[in-house]
């Protein structure tokens, strides 16, 4: 008995201990001066869909007083108050003051932040909205006196206003975070330009990046609004004195969200009831001719075309360099003999200089235009019901481009000795255009070897060795290079004559033939198809960057051969062929267990290493993907095909490019939009190369139904819920080592991460691959949503040697 008695006494006393350390949670609807809210006290809305409080954000220690959906999981925050001034530990309270400001203050009363309410209110209450609205009242009246909405941070909730003075030009703005563990305000806002005719912006700082468009009657133009249209209404409200633009749902049921992200990108969510995920529904920008003026003045900038920057008609390149814009080619003669050329589903240009007239006809519009001889084009301002109102540009035409799904028409003036008599004779230049353009290209490709072939000194036996000496562009150091040439009779006798039989495959460049020279030895013969563009720079590159590279992780470049047209590159013969015809076969995918996986992402680490950090001078492949990975006799990898290949001189690790050149599912996001690449493009790659290895799916054609998720978002998905042994392949699971394997799916997140900055070194990985760096958690990764629709109407993507892709390309 008094066993029993004694136990019950150590029951209660720990039950009342451990009452004592549960924190006593409050909720609240409404908050007045004399109430506050302290950590683990929340203020909830009407219906229960929106929370605020204190709490941390990722694995930060710092508190912020945020806003956020009550009942989705994962916790999304919307609005952060404290964004610049977090607490740093949880003794922060926040209240309302006798005078209607809600303020944050620390444990010893010291202001955090305060909202700077510019009015005093007699008998304040503050209350949360089910629309995430904090707002302040007067007793019971419905006057908000202050509100959360006024003073947006990354998201624009339905019902948020995004507004700016046309007289001042004051306004608010989506303002990105740092990074996706710290709200602090990062470099891209998102706001409404009054300039002329108003327009959305993304800048960085003081530079604008990204316009998405004037407002064209349905939404923005450079911006898709049709699909928009069955999920949302929008307003746009123009007076003399500002400008404003919301979005509301139609119905009740659709939970959405818009932000701009930490690295400049916009993204429209949707909230999917049956997965319970948030589904990416919308992003931009979509690629490089959204960047905005990337072409310079007078250009139409098209990923579809081959040079995707084009003078307008009547205008000519002022300069060798496609961002220097165009000039026209004969002055105007500004009276009735101008013409206007008509361009078709545009974006419209810039707007900041235009000037507009609601209420004028288009026919109206053009007799208005061609009083001013400044005025260089003109086109409808609503395109609703036929179009109406009329806009003009004046002197230049800046940011324009094709392709636009939601994009409309443009006229654009031209001397009339530009359009020529006749349609035939527009015909006949246009032919003509097209045959100079293939002398020019047939010019090109034998110059590049001609040049190659006067360096060669005439050598004519048949694998002679000779030096090169080539001028480095980057750092005008003569540079060496010890490269075999064949006579092309020795190569076709060693592939039989280029026989089908023979054919290993072939890619952008063109075919790939074994061969077996007299001596015994196997090649590999890539041979320049006439149908690539990029061959001629292709073959110069590799000859000119690899010849003297020598790792194990590399193929080796034998020599080249230049007879004629015929342009081949010869390298040693890999018999396992590429990475890729192993991993994606059912059949051939059971060769590789594990322990050679693992070998083989050990080894391409190794050779991205060299290439970054060992080789004389710093190389990114820009095409990094298993067809490019090949295997030898032992299975051991060897990084190949450095046609794309940039070199870097000195300190230099990146750049940027008007064409971006590489293989849709590997490229980086920073790569694909803005054609910004360094070592971090290479590592990205790397990522997604090693998801592959390890789960046997192709990144480009894997698709989760379920979830709606591409491989990497996959991917991510299974990190995040602590899933990850669902994405190893099933034929691994008779030799998986789990710690390696868990191990290379942390490395291969650490690698896809959105911001290239996040990314780690190759010398990062390599000694995580070897246990001798710790591993810190991955964040968002880049192109995870499957399917989403893009600021960029290009649909097919059909090379992959050199593309222009959407920020997420659709199904």
């Amino acid at each position: 008995m008094a066993r029993t008695r004694t136990y019950n006494n150590v029951v209660l006393l720990y039950s009342n201990i451990m009452i004592f350390f549960i924190p006593f949670v409050i909720s609240l609807r409404s908050l007045t001066p004399d109430k506050s809210i302290h950590y683990n006290d929340y203020l909830v809305s009407e219906t229960g869909k929106f929370e605020a409080g204190f709490t941390n954000i990722e694995n930060s220690q710092n508190i912020y007083f945020c806003v956020w959906y009550k009942n989705l999981n994962p916790r999304t925050i919307v609005w952060v108050a404290n964004r610049d001034t977090p607490l740093q530990n949880s003794t922060g309270i926040f209240k309302l003051t006798d005078t209607g400001n809600p303020v944050i203050v620390d444990g010893s009363e010291n202001t955090i932040w305060f909202s700077n309410a510019s009015t005093i209110v007699e008998n304040p209450f503050l209350l949360l909205l089910d629309t995430g609205n904090i707002v302040v009242r007067n007793g019971s009246l419905n006057d908000v006196w202050w509100q959360s909405f006024d003073y947006p941070g990354d998201t624009l909730l339905p019902g948020m206003i995004l507004r700016t003075n046309r007289i001042n030009g004051a306004h608010n703005a989506l303002t990105s975070w740092k990074n996706s563990g710290d709200p602090a305000r990062g470099e891209f806002s998102y706001y409404i330009d009054s300039n002329g005719f108003p327009q959305l912006f993304i800048s960085k700082g003081s530079v604008l990046v990204y316009r998405l468009g004037s407002w064209n009657g349905f939404f923005f133009s450079g911006v898709p609004w049709e699909t928009l249209y069955s999920y949302f209404k929008f307003s746009f409200e123009l007076t003399e004195k500002q400008v404003q633009f919301k979005y509301e749902p139609l119905n009740d049921t659709i939970v959405s969200r818009y932000l701009i992200t930490p690295t400049g990108f916009v993204q429209r969510y949707i909230w999917l009831y049956q997965t319970e995920t948030w589904q990416l529904f919308l992003a931009g920008p979509g690629d490089q001719c959204d960047n905005y003026n990337i072409c310079g003045v007078n250009s139409d900038c098209n990923t579809g075309n081959t040079e995707i920057c084009k003078c307008l008609i009547g205008f000519t390149p002022k300069s060798s360099n496609d961002t220097d814009g165009c000039v026209r080619k004969v002055k105007l003669d500004c009276d009735d003999r101008d013409r206007f050329v008509t361009y078709t589903k545009m974006k419209l240009p810039d707007t900041s200089s235009s000037w507009f007239d609601e209420k004028m006809s288009l026919v109206e519009c053009e007799k208005q235009c061609r009083k001013n001889c400044s005025c260089i084009a003109y086109a409808s301002l609503d395109i609703k019901n036929g179009g109406s109102g009329c806009i003009t540009w004046f002197n230049n035409i800046i940011d324009m481009r094709t392709g636009s799904s939601s994009g409309q028409e443009i006229y654009i003036r031209v001397a009339a000795s530009e359009l020529g008599s006749s349609t035939n004779n527009r015909k006949k230049k246009m032919i003509a255009g097209i045959l100079v353009g293939i002398g020019v290209l047939f010019l090109s490709i034998t110059t590049v070897g001609y040049v190659i072939f006067l360096k060669r000194k005439k050598l004519q036996n048949s694998g002679r060795s000779t030096t090169i000496n080539h001028e480095d562009n980057m750092n005008h150091e003569k540079e060496s290079i010890d490269i075999s040439t064949f006579d092309f009779s020795t190569i076709a006798n060693a592939t039989d004559n280029f026989s089908s039989i023979n054919k290993l495959g072939e890619g952008g460049y063109g075919p790939v033939y074994k061969g077996v020279l007299a001596n015994g030895r196997e090649i590999a013969a890539k041979r320049l198809s006439i149908k690539s563009v990029q061959g001629p720079q292709e073959f110069q590159n590799e000859v000119l960057l690899i010849a003297n590279l020598q790792h194990r992780n590399l193929v080796k470049l034998i020599g080249c051969c230049i007879h004629n047209d015929e342009r081949i590159l010869i390298y040693e013969y890999m018999p396992n062929r590429s990475l890729d015809n192993f991993i994606f076969d059912q059949t051939r995918s059971k060769v590789l267990d594990w322990n050679t996986r693992f070998h083989i992402i050990r080894g391409i680490a190794r050779g991205l290493l060299y290439l970054h950090q060992d080789s004389r001078v710093r190389i990114i492949h820009r095409d990094l993907k298993t067809s490019n990975i090949l295997l030898d006799n032992d299975m051991s990898p060897k990084i190949s095909d450095f046609g794309l290949a940039r070199a870097f001189g000195g300190d230099h690790d990146e750049a940027n490019t008007v064409r971006v050149v590489g293989t849709h599912g590997y490229m980086p996001p920073e790569y694909a939009v803005y054609g910004s690449f360094s070592v971090k493009s290479d590592v990205f790659s790397f990522g997604v190369i090693v998801l592959e290895i390890i789960s046997g799916r192709k990144s480009r054609e894997f698709f989760n139904p379920e979830h709606n998720l591409n491989l990497i978002g996959h991917a991510w998905r299974l990190w995040s819920e602590d899933k990850q042994l669902e994405l190893i392949d099933e034929t691994l699971k008779g030799s998986i080592t789990m710690d390696e394997a868990l191990k290379c799916i942390h490395i291969g997140l650490l690698c896809v991460q959105d911001r290239a900055d996040d990314r780690p070194e190759m010398s990062s990985v390599v000694l995580m691959m070897n246990g001798e760096r710790a591993l810190p958690n991955p964040r968002q990764p880049g192109f995870y949503p499957h399917e989403v629709i893009s600021y960029s109407s290009k649909q097919e993507l059909s090379s992959t040697n050199e593309i222009s892709i959407s920020l997420l390309h659709p199904r």
